[in-house]
């Protein structure tokens, strides 16, 4: 018994340590090159930063599309407008599938290494592809010539 709680100490501290070390911020980024990262944690990490600027670029153009809404929104009458709220209601949908769909894909991967590789890698994906929709919205049908 005293074994057993030794061992799963000894297992609460190491966890410890290696939540504090991702606790960092991004000035105390580890220095791995991810273009040529060797060990899961590595690829792990590339794939996270990989989601982050596929996310902030999603977010940058949605700021876009939302304007380019409210302005189709500005040109309708009071009784036609929503592009608008259609936009964020189809957001909102997308975020769900998008997390949802990546949270599936990762279950192949239960419980191994590479399962937040495979989370992030499938969000970094789908978020770019999303980001090209929604600024094919925000040029319109004509394509913004």
């Amino acid at each position: 018994m005293r074994l057993k709680l030794i061992a799963s100490s000894a297992f609460v501290v190491a966890l410890m340590a290696c939540g504090s070390a991702y606790a960092q911020d991004d000035s105390d980024d580890p220095q791995v090159d991810c273009s040529n990262a060797q060990v899961q944690t590595e690829m792990n990490y590339c794939s996270e930063k990989d989601f982050d600027a596929a996310d902030k670029a999603l977010n940058v153009q949605y700021k876009k599309t939302r304007a380019a809404m409210q302005s189709v929104d500005g040109d309708l009458e009071e009784d036609q407008r929503g592009a608008e709220q259609a936009l964020l209601k189809a957001q909102r949908a997308w975020v769900d599938y998008r997390d949802g769909e990546c949270l599936a894909e990762g279950y192949q991967y239960e419980g191994g290494s590479m399962q937040p590789m495979v989370i992030s890698g499938c969000k970094a994906t789908l978020t770019r592809a999303r980001t090209k929709e929604l600024k094919a919205l925000e040029d319109g049908p004509e394509g913004n010539q």
